[in-house]
């Protein structure tokens, strides 16, 4: 949401533009791409929509509405976090990086490598005001965390399984990521390149998308029961998909395990 116009926006197909005061549609807005992480860049009063499919970057004017430019990150992004200051900061999962993008120009220019460190990064949190990045990742699972303005890697420490989502208080200097394994992990930074694992809160399966209240600094995370749960909720492979008319061979579709019915959950966590 941009806390100046008010504007609010779903990543949806298409994405929804509404008045956060009192909940009015402004607009529906076409996109390509398959929508999935959004966020709200406040030096230039934008919103970044995310897509695993070309454009990976879709880039909306909060302000009106309209579609201002599109960025190829060369990958699939998966958490984006803005400096406030004209960087914005995107976890590139298939990739094993972080792009780091020019909120002015539009322009990717560079990306930190997370090989050899960690793989398939799920989830992103920034410290803007000590320039700390932290990258949540799969493969290993564990948080990589790098100096914001050139990307070398101060450190990594071990976090659950399945992580998707991450936020920083800059109030407790405490970073959390949430993982589909029923945790929430919450890393300390005690000192520039100091930082520790301060505890691993037991949530509930599933747990993985969460979001940080500024004013309370509580999480909130949200769940469902599953018909066929698992540890770790993963994507199955089912029938595959036929391509379409041009003899190509079929497309795999995937689906999640299917939720039991009036189970949705939001936890609410605090210290």
């Amino acid at each position: 949401m941009d806390p100046v116009s008010h504007h609010a926006f779903s990543s949806s197909q298409p994405l929804v533009m509404w008045d956060s005061r009192n909940l009015g549609v402004i607009k529906n807005i076409g996109v390509q791409g398959n929508p999935d992480g959004i966020l709200f860049e406040p030096a230039t009063e934008r919103i970044y929509v995310l897509s695993h499919h070309a454009p990976n970057v879709t880039v909306v004017d909060a302000r009106t509405g309209d579609i201002v430019g599109t960025i190829d990150l060369g990958g699939a992004p998966e958490q984006a976090a803005s400096d406030g200051a004209g960087r914005v900061y995107i976890n590139v999962e298939d990739k094993d990086n972080v792009a780091v993008v020019d909120a002015r120009t539009l322009q990717v220019t560079t990306h930190y490598d997370l090989s050899g460190k960690g793989g398939g990064p799920g989830a992103l949190a920034l410290d803007a005001k000590n320039h700390i990045l932290f990258s949540f990742c799969h493969n290993p699972a564990v948080a990589v965390i790098l100096d914001a303005n050139d990307g070398r890697v101060i450190t990594t420490l071990p976090i659950g399984k399945g992580v998707d989502a991450a936020e920083f208080n800059p109030d407790t200097g405490e970073a959390f990521s949430s993982q589909g394994d029923g945790t929430l992990t919450v890393i300390k930074e005690t000192g520039s390149t100091q930082f520790v694992v301060e505890q691993t809160v037991a949530t509930k399966s599933g747990a993985r998308t969460s979001t940080l209240d500024a004013k309370t600094g509580h999480i909130f995370l949200v769940t469902a029961d599953r018909i066929a749960p698992a540890p770790v909720p993963t994507l199955t492979p089912s029938t595959a998909v036929p391509a379409s008319g041009n003899g190509a061979a079929p497309a795999p579709r995937w689906e999640r395990p299917k939720m039991v019915p009036d189970s949705f959950t939001i936890l609410e966590v605090a210290r």
